[in-house]
């Protein structure tokens, strides 16, 4: 692992890894770490960022203008070294452009710059998905962030739940066996607006809205400091862990996992937006530590 680089404010600080522009530490003033202890029984991610798929592939594959190319699951940002573009006190903005590499299994060209920049007890990070390339882009992006569970706020998990901004009454979709999305749905978990944690929640994987109505979440305790997490520009969101383990993640996606047996087009399947030439696409993100 490369020497991290380190933003903070005097409420908060962040640790990020060059390698996938991760963020890999989120602690409070007093030094407590708001994140995974990234457990390798469990799970070692700890923040990754999915481009330029979001979920598995059918098959590990995607189509683009009829040719197929091989892509894993979450894409390839996550396992690639990103340049550090600007360091400041309270901001970093790390960057990943095409390569040889890239093109082979995605054949654009493209620039993902991503800000993190703390404000008081606030963390943001900002995503820039840029076309460089001749022709319309097609892509996805999803944040992958995993929060401590427990927070370290002396409240033990059975204690913790996940309060949504608006009502979700739909379906969630089911993870078929490999790892796509299928055509079975599952009835909603929540209790009104709340989704009390426990590992029996997740006993056959993720849960996954394919249609989020909430811009944001709080997720904390019954006492106790909580992150409320803001997700303005995402239209799908996904929350999972491991059952067992001391994180839960809150995943805004603009993407999901292909359509069980899905072999269409790339640009076609859902939550996969186009970037125009020249253009790009911001999808932001944000935990605030509240009191």
């Amino acid at each position: 692992m490369a020497e991290p680089i380190r933003i903070a404010s005097d409420l908060l600080s962040a640790a990020i890894d060059p390698m996938g522009a991760e963020l890999s530490s989120l602690r409070d003033v007093e030094g407590r770490e708001l994140m995974t202890n990234a457990d390798p029984a469990f799970w070692t991610g700890r923040a990754p960022l999915l481009f330029p798929v979001v979920g598995m592939p059918y098959r590990e594959t995607i189509r683009v203008d009829g040719t197929e190319y091989p892509m894993k699951k979450h894409g390839f940002a996550r396992h690639s070294r990103f340049a550090v573009a600007e360091v400041g006190a309270e901001q970093a903005r790390l960057v990943l452009t095409d390569s040889d590499e890239t093109r082979a299994i995605y054949p654009f060209a493209f620039e993902l710059s991503v800000t993190f920049r703390i404000d008081g007890p606030t963390l943001s990070i900002e995503v820039a998905v840029i076309n460089r390339g001749p022709a319309e882009m097609p892509a996805s992006f999803g944040f992958h962030p995993a929060f401590a569970w427990p927070l370290p706020y002396g409240q033990d998990r059975g204690a913790h739940h996940i309060v949504f901004s608006a009502d979700e009454p739909d379906a969630l979709k089911r993870i078929a066996a490999d790892g796509t999305i299928a055509e079975a749905t599952r009835d909603t978990p929540l209790d009104g607006r709340v989704l009390h944690l426990s590992d029996a929640v997740f006993a056959t994987d993720a849960l996954v809205w394919d249609r989020v109505r909430s811009d944001k979440v709080i997720y904390g305790a019954t006492a106790g400091p909580r992150l409320e997490i803001r997700f303005p520009d995402t239209p799908m969101l996904g929350i999972w862990t491991k059952p067992g383990s001391a994180y839960v993640c809150v995943e805004p996606w603009h993407g999901i996992a292909d359509p069980e047996g899905y072999t269409g087009e790339y640009r076609d399947k859902p939550g996969v937006f186009v970037v125009p030439v020249g253009g790009e696409k911001r999808i932001g993100m944000s935990v605030t530590l509240v009191p």
